[in-house]
């Protein structure tokens, strides 16, 4: 087997306990709004509200986390009521007039900002498609499907986006687009057995290896040149760790979801494997969130410290790739940075965990949400590793070659 009785058990009851009996009844407890619709999320350690306004995208990642745990886990009708809840603030107030979505609002629903990326959509096309299998309703079906097309369209097609930088001075092409369009087509592959999402799939696989992964510097860039060059600025030479293993992970769902695809499995574990050496730290434990290609000063002044999300990532990426290929490297990963964020994320006296720690571990600031923490990365990977784990309960070690 790939765990002794006692470590499966005592792993299994760790993402399941910590979900249902942690995080979930917090967000819960603390996060809906009864007056205005949606979900209050930027709260203090025991819940209190520290800003009412809204994130768009966690209303998405929240309304999609609770109709899937409806899926998947249990008919539970107040998962089913709180996840109708969502989708009812998302339709009455994400949306401007030209279809695209805000970012953020005021509680009342009040548009404040609207970025230039898509990612509200990506995450509001996940929710409406975890909400359709759960009710049937074909407009929340539709809804999910031309949010998914209008990301791809976005993403693909010049001229839809406004640049980040001046095209004609530089142009670059970040990884985002690529791990989001894997992520929201597999969603929508999952919940409405929609075929055709493959090739778009594809097409973010592709430019994956062609652009952003290095085998000969054993590395995942964040962004590139339009061939894939490495830009020799700050901004290019910038590694993001959890976001290149978060990318590796999704790569290897991939893979499963072929029958073990071993093509996808040699691309999903480099990836992990380049961007572990290059982010665990060795001296305090841990994933840092930035590093530079060549070794350089990073100048982001966060760059050492310890986010919450990297951790709950690199924990399943880990996971996955010990259950794909049975390598005892990736056991041994998993239960490193396992270990090290159950040992300094949660808060044992009001639940959920802190998102953000100083590069030794230390609490930088006690809030369990804000615009972009919420109810999504850490129940995510509980759980992913969860139903992993009850997949995998009798699997014996692959043999590698």
């Amino acid at each position: 087997m790939l765990y002794a009785d006692g470590e499966y058990q005592q792993l299994l009851s760790c993402y399941r306990d910590g979900l249902l009996q942690d995080v979930l009844p917090f967000w819960i407890r603390h996060a809906i709004d009864r007056e205005c619709g949606g979900f209050l999320h930027c709260l203090d350690r025991d819940g209190a509200v520290l800003d009412t306004d809204k994130s768009i995208w966690i209303q998405g990642r929240f309304t999609w986390l609770l109709a899937t745990l409806y899926n998947t886990v249990e008919k539970n009708p107040q998962w089913l009521e709180l996840a109708e809840h969502g989708i009812r603030f998302l339709e009455k107030h994400g949306f401007d007039s030209d279809g695209r979505m805000f970012f953020t609002v005021t509680r009342e629903g009040k548009p404040l900002r609207k970025r230039r990326y898509v990612f509200s959509e990506a995450f509001a096309s996940m929710a409406f498609a975890a909400y359709a299998k759960a009710t049937g309703d074909a407009k929340a079906a539709d809804r999910a499907r031309q949010l998914h097309r209008l990301f791809v369209k976005c993403m693909t097609e010049p001229g839809h986006l406004e640049p980040k930088i001046i095209p004609s001075t530089r142009s670059m092409q970040s990884i985002g687009a690529s791990m989001m369009g894997i992520a929201v087509a597999q969603c929508l592959r999952e919940n409405f057995g929609d075929t055709d999402v493959n090739a778009d799939i594809d097409r973010w696989l592709d430019r994956l290896e062609r652009y952003f992964v290095k085998h000969d510097l054993k590395v995942v860039m964040e962004n590139v040149g339009p061939e894939g060059e490495i830009l020799d600025h700050f901004d290019g030479r910038i590694l993001n760790p959890g976001h290149a293993i978060e990318t590796g992970w999704f790569v290897l769902h991939e893979a499963r979801n072929r029958g073990g695809d071993p093509k996808l499995i040699e691309l999903g574990t480099a990836m992990i494997d380049y961007m572990w050496r290059r982010g665990w730290d060795g001296e305090h434990g841990g994933i840092l969130y930035f590093r530079d290609v060549y070794e350089k000063p990073v100048q982001e002044y966060w760059q050492d410290m310890k986010f919450w999300w990297p951790h709950t990532d690199t924990t399943a990426a880990l996971l996955t790739a010990y259950v794909v290929t049975g390598d005892a490297k990736f056991k041994q990963w998993h239960r490193m940075v396992h270990d090290w964020a159950h040992q300094h994320f949660p808060d044992p006296e009001h639940g959920e965990w802190f998102g953000y720690l100083h590069r030794d571990g230390r609490l930088s600031v006690p809030l369990k949400g804000n615009m972009w923490k919420g109810p999504f990365h850490l129940p995510r990977m509980q759980l992913y590793c969860w139903q992993l784990l009850e997949k995998c309960r009798n699997q014996k070690a692959p043999k590698l070659a």
